[in-house]
C-alpha cells in the first residue's frame, strides 16, 4: 500500500456531469440505461465547444471525487475478476493513486454550455475537467486485446462486465 501523492497539479473543474446515478453508479456506462446524461459547462468555457458536434463520440474526463479511499493498493482483485490479482494501473479500479475518470461516450448534441450525451459511468454532480474528440484514426487501435483478461478462461462473462452489460452470476 501507498499514501496517496501530495498534488502537485492543480485542475479546475469545468463544469459538472449530469447523471440519473444519485448513489451508485455502474463500473462501465450502460448503453441501455433511461434518464437524462450531460455536461453542464461553466458558460466562460461554451466557446470552447465550437465544432465539437462535428464528432460522433467524445472522451470525458472527471474527477473521480467521491473516493473515500486514503491509501491506494497496488494490487487488486479486480471485481469482475476477483480470483485474479492485478496491478492497479493494470485495471480500471476507481481507486487509484491520482483520482480521474475517463470515458467514451456518444455525443447527441450541444445547446450553449451543455453537451448532450449517451450514458455515462458516473455519479451526478461529478466534476468534469476536460473533454477531447474521440477521432478513429488516432483512437481505435486494431490491434488492442484483452490482455491478462484472455487468460481467466471466462471471456464471455467478462466482457459483459467490462462492456457494463447487466447479467446474471
Amino acid at each position: 500500500m501507498s499514501v496517496l501523492p501530495k498534488s502537485y497539479h492543480v485542475f479546475h473543474n469545468i463544469g459538472i456531469i449530469r447523471t440519473p446515478y444519485k448513489d451508485s453508479a455502474p463500473y462501465q456506462p450502460v448503453q441501455t440505461d433511461e434518464g437524462e446524461f450531460k455536461l453542464v459547462l461553466e458558460p466562460q468555457y461554451a466557446d470552447g465547444l465550437k465544432l465539437l458536434d462535428t464528432f460522433k463520440y467524445i472522451y470525458v474526463i472527471y474527477a473521480l471525487d467521491r473516493i473515500t479511499v486514503k491509501t491506494v493498493k497496488m494490487l487488486i482483485n479486480p471485481p469482475w475478476a476477483p480470483e485474479t490479482e492485478v496491478g492497479v494501473f493494470a485495471s480500471r479500479s476507481p481507486n487509484r493513486p491520482n483520482p480521474i475518470g475517463i470515458s467514451i461516450v456518444k455525443l447527441y448534441g450541444i445547446s450553449k454550455n451543455i453537451v448532450h450525451i449517451s450514458s455515462i459511468d458516473c455519479y451526478d454532480g461529478t466534476p468534469v475537467l476536460d473533454i477531447k474528440p474521440y477521432i478513429d484514426v488516432l483512437d481505435s487501435k486494431k490491434d488492442a486485446d484483452f490482455g491478462w483478461v484472455n487468460k481467466t478462461g471466462d471471456e464471455n462473462h467478462l466482457a459483459l462486465h467490462i462492456k457494463g452489460i447487466p447479467h446474471k452470476h
